[in-house]
């Protein structure tokens, strides 16, 4: 294998301009938008016939390493099923983001009506605090964590 890294991570959005403000107050800035159509090709190589979509790619301002989300809102076909109902399910369940500053972090987004999943857990390991980490929901109920290195 020549895997290098990650290129990006999608999130589906019922709602393009919302998600997007969401992301934005997490630290993320839009930095390019794809075509709303694209070519034959590209459709047949994501599984769909033609589609049109209102999306973008969305960088991480702050981070360490480069992390990027592609946002996107399928216009056309659309579905509307909401996201993994439990986080056991089969698949990409959920997106850690480190933070520096977990208490702060959560009470920014409590403060802006964030729905989360419950209170800070500490993760042991090897018998020693290893982080804190805490898991809440963007508008559309994708599940995104917040993990705190314990010093």
């Amino acid at each position: 294998m020549s895997i290098i890294g990650l290129v990006h991570v999608n999130i589906n959005c019922s709602d393009f301009e919302r998600s997007k403000v969401f992301y934005e107050s997490l630290g993320f800035e839009l930095f390019m938008e794809p075509p709303s159509r694209n070519t034959p090709e590209v459709a047949a190589a994501v599984g769909l016939e033609p589609y049109e979509i209102r999306g973008g790619l969305m960088r991480l301002v702050d981070a360490r390493s480069p992390f990027v989300i592609d946002l996107l809102e399928w216009k056309h076909p659309s579905d509307s099923a909401p996201p993994y109902a439990r986080l056991n399910h089969l698949g990409i369940a959920r997106i850690a983001l480190a933070s520096s500053d977990l208490d702060g972090d959560m009470a920014r987004l409590k403060s802006e009506g964030v729905e989360f999943i419950s209170e800070p857990a500490t993760v042991v390991w090897e018998g020693h605090a290893d982080s804190r980490f805490v898991c809440f929901k963007d508008p559309d109920g994708t599940v995104l964590e917040l993990v705190e290195l314990v010093r």
